[in-house]
C-alpha cells in the first residue's frame, strides 16, 4: 500500500505476524482510527533487517510463530533497538509467557481475542512513549553538547540569549511530532516566530495558517476554523473549507486561545483529541491531519482556577509547553536587537543607518518593556523617523518611557496596593542619609554605572552625584 499523503505517526509502527488476515484486518482498523504509518511483515526472519534500514516508533509482535517465534526475537530487539516500545501478541492468555515478556523488556501484552480497541489504544501509547524516548535523546544531545541541528530555521528571530537558546533546542526536539503544542509568554515576545519556526522544522509541505481569536464570536470563529457547506445559512451561496481545511498537511497556528469561549472549547478538544471537526450545516465529521499549535499572553491556570478554561483542554494542549522569556529577561538581547532595528528602520524609510550613544542601551536596561520586542521596535521606527540626520537622540526615547509609563504605570512600578510605599513594611526608617546612599546606589545599579543616566534618574546633576559619591567614599575611609 502506497505510504499515507501526511502520515501518523511521522515513523511507522511495524506489524510482525505470520497470518497475512490478521495483518490485514488490524491494518485497517489502525488506519481507521488515524493511525495510518504502517509497515507489515509476515516472516519474522526478516525483522531485523526491516529495523536496520528503517527506524520504527512502536512494534506489534506475534509470540507464536515459524522460523524464528516472538519470543527469541524479543530480547534481540530490545538489545538492538531498546527506544522501541514493544507490544507482545499472541492467540492463548498465558500469564507466565506474559510476565517473562514484560521482564525481558516488552511494554505490553495482548491476546488476539482482545477488543481491538484496547489494542488500538496499547498501540497509542507505545507510539507516545516512543516519542518521549525520542525527544528525551534528543534534548539530552542538544542540552550536552549545547548544539542546534538546523540555526537557521530561526534566522527570523534575533536574539544571543541562553534561555532562548534553550527554547530553540526544545522546538529542535519537538518540531516533526504530531502532538500539539502550547507557546505561553507576554504580548510582543514573539510567540509566532516560534510558532513558524516549529513549522519550517516540521518538514510538512502544507502551508502554515496562522489566526488570532480574540475579538471573534462563537459563530464567526467557528465558520473561520470548520468552514461551513452551501446552504449552511442565509448567505452561504457556496461552501468554505475553512482554516482547517486549508492547514491540511501543514500547520494551523491559533492565538490568543486564552479568549477561547466555554462552548468552543468543547469542540476544539474534539478536535485535538479525535483529529476530526464538523463544517456548519453537515453532518458529516471530516478529519484533519493539520498540526496544532496555540499561543495566549494569559495564564491558562489561573483562568481553570477561575473556572473560565476547562481542565481536559488545558493538559491536551499542553503535550509540549514553550515559555518565551520577556525582554527584561534577556536584556543582554538589547544591542544586537538595537543595531537590527535601526537598519530594519533606516531601509524602510529610506536612509542611512543611524549611530547611537552607548549610553541608550543603559537607559534602555532601566525600562520593563510591557510591549516587548515588538514595544522596542516601535520605538526605534519613531525614534528614527522623528529623526533629521546624525546620531539618534536619547531624548526621544526617554518621552517614550515617560509616556508609555503614564499611560500603563505598572510598566516600571509594580505594587499590589498603590497606598504602600517602599518602607511600608518596614518598622524602623532610615535616616534621610541612609536613604540617600541606597537611591545612589539602586540608580547606579540600573544604570551599570553610568553616572551621568543615574544622576538624570535622582533629578540631580551630574555634579552633585559626584560630590556625594566622594563625600561617601571619603566618610567611609575614616
Amino acid at each position: 500500500m502506497p505510504a499515507a499523503k501526511n502520515p501518523f505517526p511521522i515513523q511507522p509502527v511495524l506489524l510482525i505476524d505470520d497470518e497475512d488476515s490478521w495483518l490485514n484486518s488490524f491494518s485497517l482498523k489502525l488506519r481507521s482510527t488515524g493511525i495510518n504509518n504502517i509497515l507489515t511483515c509476515n516472516d519474522s526472519r526478516k525483522t531485523m533487517a526491516i529495523m536496520a534500514s528503517q527506524s520504527v516508533s512502536a512494534l506489534v509482535l506475534d509470540l507464536t510463530m515459524p522460523h524464528l517465534s516472538g519470543e527469541e526475537l524479543l530480547p534481540m530487539i530490545i538489545e538492538s533497538h531498546p527506544e522501541v516500545p514493544v507490544i507482545i501478541i499472541t492467540g492463548l492468555d498465558l500469564v507466565e509467557t506474559a510476565v517473562t515478556c514484560m521482564k525481558l523488556g516488552a511494554y505490553d501484552f495482548f491476546t488476539k481475542v482482545s477488543d481491538e480497541e484496547r489494542l488500538v489504544s496499547g498501540v497509542r501509547r507505545a507510539i507516545e512513549l516512543g516519542r518521549l524516548r525520542h525527544e528525551h535523546e534528543t534534548l539530552k544531545k542538544h542540552f550536552l553538547h549545547d548544539t542546534l541541528d538546523h540555526p537557521e530555521a530561526f534566522s527570523r528571530i534575533i536574539t544571543h540569549n541562553r534561555g532562548m537558546r534553550s527554547v530553540f533546542q526544545y522546538v529542535e526536539a519537538i518540531a516533526s511530532t504530531c502532538e500539539p503544542v502550547l507557546i505561553t509568554g507576554e504580548t510582543g515576545a514573539g510567540k509566532e516566530l516560534i510558532a513558524q519556526a516549529i513549522h519550517r522544522l516540521s518538514g510538512r509541505k502544507g502551508d502554515f495558517v496562522p489566526v488570532n481569536i480574540a475579538g471573534l464570536d462563537e459563530n464567526m470563529l467557528a465558520d473561520a476554523l470548520f468552514g461551513h457547506i452551501k446552504g449552511a445559512f442565509t448567505g452561504a451561496d457556496k461552501a468554505r473549507a475553512g482554516l482547517i481545511g486549508k492547514a491540511a498537511g501543514g500547520t494551523l497556528f491559533i492565538d490568543e486561545i486564552g479568549d477561547l469561549a466555554g462552548s468552543s472549547q468543547v469542540k476544539l478538544l474534539r478536535l485535538i483529541q479525535e483529529r476530526e471537526f464538523m463544517p456548519l450545516g453537515s453532518d458529516m465529521a471530516k478529519l484533519t491531519d493539520c498540526r496544532m499549535v496555540f499561543a495566549t499572553h494569559r495564564s491558562l491556570r489561573e483562568m481553570h482556577n477561575d473556572e473560565n478554561f476547562r481542565r481536559d483542554l488545558l493538559y491536551r494542549l499542553r503535550a509540549h509547553h514553550l515559555e518565551i522569556p520577556p525582554l527584561r529577561q534577556r536584556l543582554d538581547d538589547l544591542p544586537v536587537l538595537l543595531d537590527h532595528f535601526f537598519a530594519e528602520a533606516a531601509k524602510k524609510l529610506d536612509r542611512n543607518k543611524p549611530a547611537y550613544p552607548p549610553e541608550l542601551i543603559s537607559l534602555l536596561s532601566t525600562y520593563d518593556f510591557p510591549g516587548n520586542i515588538r514595544e522596542l521596535r516601535n520605538m526605534v521606527m519613531d525614534a528614527l523617523s522623528r529623526q533629521e540626520s546624525g546620531t539618534i537622540s536619547m531624548d526621544h526615547f526617554k518621552k517614550q518611557i515617560t509616556i508609555l509609563h503614564e499611560i500603563d504605570p505598572t510598566s516600571t512600578v509594580r505594587s499590589d496596593n498603590a497606598n504602600l510605599t517602599p518602607f511600608s513594611n518596614i518598622k524602623t526608617l532610615p535616616s534621610l542619609k541612609q536613604t540617600s546612599n541606597i537611591l545612589i546606589q539602586e540608580a547606579l545599579r540600573r544604570t551599570n554605572g553610568n553616572q551621568r543616566l543615574a544622576a538624570e534618574m535622582l533629578g540631580i546633576t551630574r555634579q552633585a552625584l559626584n560630590w556625594r559619591l566622594k563625600k561617601n567614599a571619603s566618610l567611609n575611609e575614616i
